[in-house]
C-alpha cells in the first residue's frame, strides 16, 4: 500500500540495517527525476554520498500514469481569426498571442479580414463637410482633429490624436492657435498670409507694354518668388550637373499653315486587264452600250422602290463608311473603307473592282467628288485630307490642320472648283485652296466637332451641323454666322442630304428621326415633315433621295433600309439589307429604281 502526505521514505542507513527494500512514492520519484536533471551542486554531493553508503540494489516502481497539472486558463477567451466584433473586453496580451500549432503551408498568408493590399481598413463615419474642413485646416495650419471613432482624447472627446491631445500634425501650431479650424477667426499676427498684400508686386502701368513699369495686372508676382528663384539659381550653380552628351536631334521645320504630309508614300493598284480600250479610252469614259441615257438630266423619269439585290461588291477588309456615284454619268461608284483604302467600282458591264487608292494610315471618314469627277478628296482619321486623280490614281496633294477632318466637300460653283471646305474635330470649318495648298479662311463659331457642310442658296451660303446640337448658316468666304438655329429639343445631326429640288434639307437626328429644314433664306424647320420609325441613335446614317424626289430612304443600326413617301411621310417599305449598320443609301440618278447601300459589314450592295 502506498502512502502519500507526511510519511517520508526511510533513509539509506536504515535501509542498510534492516535490509528492507523501499517502496518509493510516485511524487517523490517524479521530484527525484526532476532534481537529477535540474538539481544543484549540493544535491549532487548528497546523492553521491548516498550511493556510496548503499551497496545493495533497490527496486523502484514507477507510476506510468501520474497526476499531471495543467495551467489554469479558465479566465481567457479564445476568438476566431475572422471575428469582427467582441462582446467582452479581451486583454491586449490575449489578443496578440500567437496561434498554436504548425502553420498550414497551403493557406493564404494574408489576414482573414484583409480588405486592401497592405492590411485592413475600417470605415469611419465622417461627413464630407467636416472632412473638407479638416483637410483645408491641415493644408493651411499643419494640424487637424483626429477623426478616429475608436479612441478618445484626454478630455473624453472622439479621437485620441498625438499624446491624447485630439490633434494630429503640428501640435505646437495647434496649441498656439487654440485648435482653430480654417473657418474660425484667427488673430492677424498668427495668420500665415498676414503680409501677402505687402509682398505683392505692383500691377504696373496699363499703357506700358515692356520695361520696368510694364503692366502685369492680376499676373503680378510676389517678392519671395524672386528670392526663391535666386535661391534655386544659386543651388544650381553650386551643384552643377554633368550630363552625358546626347546626339543632336534634327530640327523640325513646320509649314506655316498647312501641316500635310509629304507626297510619295501613296500608291495605287489597277485591277482591270488594261487601263485603255482599243480606242484609247479609260474607265472614265461614259459607256454608250447601255440602255440608259447616262448623260441625261437626273430625275426626269419616274422612280420606284427597289425590291431585290442584284449585285454585291466585296473587296473591303473592314466596314465601308461612305459611297458616292460619279457626278453626271454615275457609271462608277467610289467607296471609302475602314481598311484605310478607297476603291472605285464599275456599275455596268461586269461590275468589277477597277482601282484601289492607298495612302491613308487610318480609317477614312468621308469622300467627295469634284463637279467633273476627275478628282476627289478623302478625309481620314490620320488627320490628313488627300486629293486624288480619279483616272490615274495619283495623289495630287495632301492637306492637314493637325486635327481630324469629319467631313469634306468642294464648292459646287464651276469657277470655284479649286476651293474645298472641311469640318474638323477642333470645332472649326477650314477652307483650303487646292492650287496653293494654303488655308484661305477659317470659320470658328461652333462649340463642338463639325459633322456636315451643305451648300445651299445657289452656293452662296452653306449650312453646318455640329456635335453642339446646333445648326449654323454662313456666307461663303465670310466667317460670320448669319443664322443660328438651336432649340431645347434639338439633337445632334451628323448627316444631312439636300433634296433634288434644292429647297429642303433632310437631317438625320440622333433621336431616331429625320427632320427637314428649309434651304432658302430663313432655314426654318418644316414641322409637318418628320420621318421616324428607324433606330439610328449613335450612327451617322446618311439619308438618300430618289432622283425625282418622291422617296426618301435611310439605313438603320440593325442593317435595315427604310423608305418613306416624301409628301405623306408614311413608311412605304422596310427590308433587311446588311448584317450591320447601313451608313449610306445612294440612289442612281439615271435609273428608275436602282439604289446602292454600304455597311460596316464590308459589303456594298446594288438593289433594283
Amino acid at each position: 500500500m502506498h502512502y502519500y502526505g507526511s510519511i517520508s521514505a526511510p533513509s539509506a542507513v536504515e535501509l542498510k540495517a534492516s535490509k528492507i527494500e523501499p517502496v518509493v512514492s510516485p511524487r517523490k520519484t517524479k521530484m527525484d527525476l526532476v532534481n537529477n536533471y535540474y538539481g544543484s551542486s549540493d544535491e549532487e554531493d548528497h546523492s553521491s554520498n548516498a550511493t556510496t553508503d548503499i551497496k545493495t540494489k533497490s527496486t523502484i516502481s514507477i507510476n506510468a500514469t501520474p497526476d499531471t497539472g495543467f495551467d489554469d486558463h479558465s479566465d481567457r477567451i479564445y476568438t476566431a481569426q475572422t471575428a469582427t466584433e467582441l462582446t467582452v473586453n479581451v486583454p491586449y496580451d490575449d489578443l496578440m498571442r500567437p496561434v498554436f500549432g504548425p502553420e498550414n503551408p497551403m493557406s493564404d498568408p494574408r489576414i482573414a479580414t484583409q480588405n486592401i493590399l497592405t492590411g485592413h481598413v475600417e470605415q469611419q463615419a465622417i461627413s464630407e463637410s467636416d472632412f473638407r474642413q479638416q483637410l483645408r485646416t491641415f493644408e493651411t495650419y499643419g494640424y487637424a482633429r483626429d477623426p478616429s471613432l475608436g479612441s478618445s482624447n484626454l478630455s473624453g472627446q472622439t479621437g485620441e490624436g498625438i499624446m491624447g491631445t485630439g490633434y494630429v500634425g503640428n501640435l505646437a501650431a495647434a496649441a498656439e492657435l487654440g485648435g482653430a479650424s480654417i473657418y474660425d477667426s484667427v488673430p492677424k499676427h498668427l495668420r500665415p498670409n498676414r503680409d501677402l498684400k505687402k509682398r505683392r508686386e505692383k500691377k504696373g502701368d496699363l499703357s506700358v507694354v515692356d520695361g520696368e513699369n510694364a503692366y502685369k495686372g492680376p499676373w503680378a508676382g510676389y517678392d519671395d518668388d524672386k528670392e526663391r528663384k535666386m535661391l534655386n539659381v544659386e543651388q544650381q550653380e553650386e551643384e552643377p550637373v554633368v550630363e552625358e552628351p546626347k546626339p543632336a536631334k534634327p530640327v523640325k521645320v513646320e509649314a506655316a499653315r498647312n501641316k500635310g504630309m509629304e507626297q510619295g508614300t501613296e500608291e495605287t493598284i489597277f485591277h482591270g486587264a488594261s487601263e485603255h480600250d482599243y480606242l484609247g479610252r479609260t474607265y472614265m469614259a461614259v459607256p454608250q452600250d447601255v440602255d440608259v441615257n447616262l448623260l441625261g438630266e437626273a430625275g426626269s423619269q419616274e422612280c420606284f422602290i427597289p425590291k431585290r439585290c442584284i449585285h454585291t461588291w466585296e473587296g473591303h477588309a473592314k466596314g465601308v463608311s461612305a459611297i458616292r456615284f460619279l457626278p453626271s454619268s454615275a457609271h462608277l461608284l467610289l467607296s471609302a473603307g475602314m481598311d484605310n483604302k478607297v476603291k472605285i467600282w464599275d456599275v455596268y458591264h461586269d461590275r468589277s473592282l477597277l482601282r484601289t487608292y492607298i495612302g491613308h494610315t487610318k480609317a477614312i471618314r468621308d469622300i467627295a467628288f469634284s463637279n467633273d469627277g476627275r478628282r476627289f478628296l478623302s478625309a481620314s482619321y490620320d488627320r490628313n485630307i488627300k486629293l486624288w486623280d480619279t483616272e490615274t490614281g495619283q495623289c495630287i496633294r495632301t492637306f492637314s490642320t493637325g486635327k481630324i477632318p469629319y467631313c469634306v466637300t468642294f464648292n459646287p460653283d464651276e469657277d470655284k472648283q479649286n476651293v474645298f471646305l472641311t469640318g474638323c474635330s477642333d470645332k472649326k470649318i477650314v477652307q483650303f485652296d487646292v492650287d496653293t495648298g494654303e488655308i484661305t479662311q477659317e470659320y470658328d463659331q461652333h462649340l463642338g466637332a463639325v459633322n456636315t457642310i451643305t451648300f445651299v442658296d445657289d452656293n452662296r451660303r452653306f449650312i453646318t451641323t455640329s456635335d453642339d446640337k446646333t445648326m449654323r448658316a454662313w456666307e461663303f468666304d465670310i466667317p460670320v454666322v448669319i443664322k443660328y438655329i438651336a432649340e431645347p429639343d434639338m439633337h445632334s445631326m451628323p448627316a444631312v442630304t439636300l433634296h433634288p429640288n434644292n429647297k429642303w434639307m433632310a437631317c438625320q437626328s440622333l433621336d431616331n428621326q429625320i427632320v427637314v429644314y428649309g434651304a432658302r433664306d430663313r432655314f426654318r424647320m418644316n414641322r409637318k415633315k418628320r420621318f421616324a420609325g428607324h433606330l439610328v441613335a449613335g450612327y451617322a446614317c446618311k439619308p438618300g433621295f430618289s432622283p425625282d424626289g418622291r422617296f426618301i430612304s435611310s439605313g438603320d443600326s440593325n442593317g435595315n433600309v427604310w423608305t418613306w413617301d416624301w409628301k405623306t411621310c408614311r413608311i412605304l417599305k422596310k427590308f433587311k439589307a446588311h448584317d450591320k449598320v447601313v451608313m449610306n443609301t445612294e440612289w442612281h440618278p439615271h435609273e428608275t429604281s436602282k439604289m446602292a447601300t454600304c455597311s460596316w459589314d464590308g459589303l456594298i450592295k446594288y438593289w433594283d
